[in-house]
């Protein structure tokens, strides 16, 4: 089948199934080797590949889906290259094209001889799988459903260019790899190696699913927008009352743009110290990346903020045009200050240079966005808008007497306390 002569296209990291694959498809018939070796191989392989049905949600042909999945995960020059963008130019073309016609032969490869001499007639439940859950462990369903949308392309291309069309255009339209396939990933630590880790299951949360706050939604989109669609844009500060949506209007951005490109990155404070570690792994993408960090602030005692204003503007290394800062917080200045900072003459020989360096974090984010509660006439329209979109028949009456008791109780009047009250209302508690 050719794997060692495959040029782009090596390596993969779940690339034990292919090589197997192959070995058996092309020594099946070797009398050296044992019947019930090889036997024991295909049971093997099959079994492996109904695990990844499993965990991946796939149906149909499993063969080919691992196939498929393979060639969208893989990231080369190539892959990279078109993410985005789509077809290049040049030589590497002929490289691509050497390596799908490989591929295009192990999809058109007739398993019917290795299934009769080695009788193994379960091998066929790998053709003509019926998945009992359609939910995915790795994806989430619309990426599942796209990669079996290829799949099927591929099974009816009528040749290896055919096939490298298809798989350029799936490059150009949703991206390659783990930055291609998913929206939104957080940053771990993995034997001393910062590695960036998708998020599995980010909430479907829309900008129009937060009732009000017109001006400071319109300002995030406008610098969003100039971020992704290659403007100059900046850093962004999103700042003001607990439960008002500032972290909601950060996902809800993740999911407008993210068939633009725009990819989410969150922080916590502890990691700041691998920052550059994360910018040096995505600066020469095609995609758009916003680090996000949520409930920003600092004690006096912390030092993390030193990490971020370097990373921000400061450092020797230019911040790459693919990156920019998205934060929250329920402190405007982020960091606390206390009046013995202004007071403090008595006690420090120069007390303006300690307020200058607490105050220095905040004038990097170029945007600040103010996000306040909402007072009671506000607070029930809010209410009345969500109990309308989750069909609460309740007289408003009633709803707005039930919605004030329920405010005074949780924590006051915000978008969350409003949600909150709607679903215990959903719940069947009232």
């Amino acid at each position: 089948m050719g794997e060692q002569e495959l040029i782009l296209y090596r390596d993969f990291t779940e690339g034990k199934l292919l090589s197997d694959m192959i070995y058996l498809m092309e020594n099946f018939q070797n009398p050296d080797w044992k019947t019930e070796e090889k036997r024991a191989l295909a049971y093997e392989n099959l079994h492996r590949l109904m695990e990844m049905a499993g965990e991946y949600g796939f149906s149909g042909n499993l063969w080919h889906c691992y196939l498929t999945n393979l060639l969208v995960n893989k990231e080369n020059s190539y892959s990279k290259a078109c993410e985005i963008r789509g077809y290049l130019e040049g030589t590497m073309n002929e490289a691509v094209l050497h390596d799908i016609e490989i591929f295009k032969a192990l999809f058109d490869y007739d398993f019917s001889a290795m299934i009769a001499d080695l009788e193994i007639k379960p091998f066929e439940l790998a053709f003509h799988y019926k998945t009992s859950s359609q939910e995915s462990k790795v994806y989430n369903s619309r990426i599942r459903d796209r990669i079996m949308t290829l799949t099927s392309r591929f099974e009816e291309a009528g040749s290896g260019e055919e096939m490298k069309e298809y798989l350029t255009e799936f490059y150009k339209e949703y991206g390659v790899g783990k930055f291609g396939l998913h929206k939104a990933f957080r940053i771990q630590r993995i034997q001393e190696e910062v590695q960036i880790v998708p998020i599995l299951n980010i909430a479907h949360v829309y900008l129009e699913d937060l009732v009000g706050y017109e001006i400071a939604k319109q300002k995030l989109i406008d610098n969003t927008e100039a971020f992704v669609y290659g403007r100059k844009a900046n850093n962004c500060l999103l700042f003001g009352d607990a439960g008002t949506g500032k972290s909601s209007c950060i996902k809800a951005i993740a999911n407008r743009y993210y068939e633009d490109g725009l990819r989410i990155i969150e922080v916590y404070k502890h990691q700041f110290q691998d920052l550059n570690q994360v910018i040096s792994q995505i600066k020469n993408r095609n995609y758009k990346f916003i680090i996000y960090m949520d409930d920003l602030s600092f004690e006096e005692f912390e030092i993390e903020y030193k990490y971020l204003k370097a990373i921000i503007e400061g450092g020797l290394e230019k911040k790459p045009g693919n990156v920019l800062i998205y934060a929250t917080s329920n402190r405007r200045h982020l960091i606390r200050e206390n009046f013995s900072d202004k007071e403090g003459r008595r006690d420090m020989l120069h007390a303006s240079d300690t307020v200058q360096e607490k105050l220095s974090l905040v004038s990097r984010f170029g945007v600040t966005i103010f996000f306040s509660s909402p007072d009671k006439r506000e607070f029930e329209h809010i209410v009345k808008v969500l109990a309308k979109r989750n069909d609460i028949t309740m007289k408003e009456e009633e709803l707005l007497l039930e919605a004030n008791k329920w405010e005074l109780a949780h924590g006051g009047l915000s978008g969350r306390t409003a949600q909150q009250f709607i679903d215990y209302l959903l719940g069947g508690c009232k």
